[in-house]
């Protein structure tokens, strides 16, 4: 009597071997969109459980991220920055003194280096940051369980930049505008926070919070299945704070309670959002939440920029500011440095749950 046998299209699969492949391609996911594939590579595959629903959780027309004018009287917008920062971590800022043009220029660069032939491309492929420039599909490839449907550029920007021949030209003019702009208002933006606490204008820069920043230029091509995969992953940022240029295709949600965020750009506007490393400082007065990207359903490629604030000081002993611990409000965070928080964060692959857990003082 013959016997039927089921086989499990996961026994053959040996995620090492597919990342590897897919690594030593150089391609990235915009080649594999290239070559007409119409299903993604099983490496690429999220459980039901984590792939998140192309909709909100819940649909609350109550909440939607805080838009700040930052033409307004500055202790009104002092007011909106602090509250933004207190509850939902994310705001949009409009009237920010960066020209539409410079803008424009950034995204369209970014977008052309990862649109050039994979023959290119390919001469840029590395994950080695020692030169300042890296470009990559997933940071955390060999860790991760489920790789995001994204490539991605990285380019330090301060407080050494890298030498223009690691950049590629097609960003290079583009690239040198645009930190001009966006560090003058980095700075405008973490004295307002400052400000918000109640701390002096100049704390964070004082504390070298200003100094060291660094780009992604991060690109979601079209997936043909959307709801196996995910763009990015929920996370937090491991920064003081991050500056994010969008063009107008949707896919960021922002968690705030139960709720995932739709997040819709506003033309000419840019989105800042707090960091792990100042919701520790602020002891927790500012919130650092967690954020995603749905992978592309549409033809028209997603391009992300953020610029994250950090410091160079990495050895450093930090803790929550003096000024805001209190008999009624004691500390909670432990002291932390720069690296061993990065070592935390960098050991496993990107997940939902801040490394800012880890440093919480236990009997708080």
């Amino acid at each position: 009597m013959a016997t039927s046998t089921t086989t499990n299209p996961d026994q053959h699969y040996n995620r090492l071997e597919e990342a590897k492949k897919l690594d030593e391609s150089k391609i990235g996911v915009k080649g594999l969109v290239d070559s007409g594939l119409t299903t993604i590579p099983r490496i690429f595959h999220h459980p039901p459980q984590n792939s998140p629903n192309p909709k909100p959780l819940t649909r609350n027309p109550k909440i939607s991220l805080p838009i700040i004018d930052l033409s307004s009287t500055r202790s009104i917008v002092v007011d909106q920055i602090r509250h933004a920062a207190s509850t939902i971590g994310f705001f949009q800022i409009t009237h920010h003194g960066i020209p539409k043009t410079a803008m424009d220029h950034m995204l369209s660069s970014i977008k052309s280096f990862h649109e050039l032939p994979d023959t290119t491309r390919m001469q840029y492929y590395s994950r080695d940051t020692s030169h300042g420039v890296a470009y990559y599909t997933n940071f955390d490839l060999y860790k991760c369980k489920e790789a995001n449907w994204r490539n991605s550029l990285e380019i330090r920007l301060g407080p050494t930049p890298p030498e223009p021949e690691y950049v590629p030209e097609v960003c290079r003019e583009a690239l040198a505008e645009w930190d001009g702009e966006v560090v003058k208002l980095g700075e405008e933006l973490m004295g307002m926070l400052c400000e918000g606490l109640g701390v002096e204008r100049e704390r964070l820069k004082e504390m070298s919070f200003f100094d060291t920043r660094y780009m992604s230029g991060h690109y979601y091509p079209y997936c043909p299945q959307p709801e196996l995969t995910v763009g990015l992953k929920w996370h937090t940022d491991p920064v003081v704070l991050t500056v994010l240029l969008l063009n107008e295709v949707a896919g960021l949600q922002v968690k705030h309670g139960e709720d995932w965020i739709d997040v819709e750009p506003i033309p000419g506007g840019l989105i800042v959002n707090i960091g792990d490393i100042l919701q520790m400082m602020s002891n927790g007065e500012y919130k650092s939440v967690e954020h995603r990207v749905l992978a592309n359903p549409y033809r028209e490629a997603r391009v992300s920029i953020p610029v994250f604030f950090t410091s160079s000081m990495t050895e450093k002993p930090f803790e929550p500011l003096l000024e805001l611990v209190s008999l009624e409000k004691p500390a909670v965070y432990e002291k932390f440095t720069l690296s061993d928080f990065m070592r935390k964060y960098y050991s496993e692959e990107l997940r939902g749950k801040s490394v800012t857990n880890t440093y919480k003082v236990s009997n708080i």
